[in-house]
């Protein structure tokens, strides 16, 4: 009775839709969160009768084929890089991106990982760090002594210093972009890492080579769509149900049978 084993795959994918669908919805507030799709494909099919195959010694091939499918395998997550809404906050270190490219991050062990939520600080020496106090890449310092810091579009770091007239520049801000976003590896913490999937980064500054533009003074919000998402999830929901209901008719059919012994 291969219906108790398909219907068991189809419990497990929908079991997976749905832990997927329940990630996005947790991250709905999260800043500069990319919503995560799971894919899906049918498993390997048992041929009967094999399409093609001759059916008579006069050489006439059958026009169909008899295959029976052995359910359905998660294959991939896909996270989808569409550009999430630029909320104002009035913070002079909040940064939001406009297009394509991701903020880069030095961890403790010295390697890059790579961001879209700009909700940067402060750290004791001056330094722009995340919110975990990891290095924003390029380090650039704020003097204990700047009035107010300026952010432009295009990455340009400068300050207002006490006691002088000229804007003080502090230096240029660089954004990353990979040809294959959705071969980096997400790691937590709102960070992602390279992978051999993604290729190398180009790194170059805001608003040129493709790379998106920054606005100071705003967060990127996530780009989950609750409504979308809870509409999945109904449709997960009903075709978890379905599958058991598969298995629930497969026992009955192998219980008549029994019973006719």
């Amino acid at each position: 009775m291969r219906a108790l084993s398909i219907g068991a795959t189809g419990m497990q994918a929908q079991q997976l839709n749905v832990e997927v669908i329940s990630n996005n919805i947790a991250n709905l507030s999260t800043t500069g969160f990319k919503r995560v799709r799971a894919e899906f494909q049918d498993m390997l099919y048992e041929n009967m009768r094999r399409v093609g195959s001759p059916s008579s010694d006069t050489s006439t091939l059958l026009p169909s084929g008899l295959q029976v499918g052995l359910g359905v395998k998660p294959v991939a997550t896909y996270r989808i890089y569409e550009q999430g809404t630029l909320a104002e906050t009035d913070n002079d270190y909040d940064l939001g991106i406009s297009g394509k490219g991701f903020f880069q991050v030095e961890m403790p062990d010295g390697t890059t990982s790579y961001t879209r939520a700009g909700s940067f600080q402060l750290d004791a020496d001056g330094q722009i760090v995340t919110a975990d106090g990891y290095t924003v890449l390029p380090a650039i310092t704020v003097p204990t002594n700047a009035t107010s810091v300026t952010i432009s579009t295009s990455g340009v770091v400068t300050a207002e210093i006490s006691g002088q007239t000229a804007s003080s520049n502090l230096g240029q801000l660089q954004l990353a972009r990979f040809v294959n976003p959705v071969g980096l590896n997400a790691i937590g913490e709102n960070l992602l890492v390279e992978t051999d999937s993604s290729g190398s980064p180009t790194v170059g500054d805001p608003g040129t080579d493709g790379m998106g533009t920054i606005s100071q003074g705003y967060l990127e919000g996530s780009n989950v769509n609750v409504v979308t998402e809870i509409t999945s999830l109904i449709s997960a929901q009903r075709a978890y149900e379905m599958n058991s209901r598969v298995i629930k008719t497969a026992d009955d059919m192998l219980t008549a049978v029994t019973q006719m012994v």
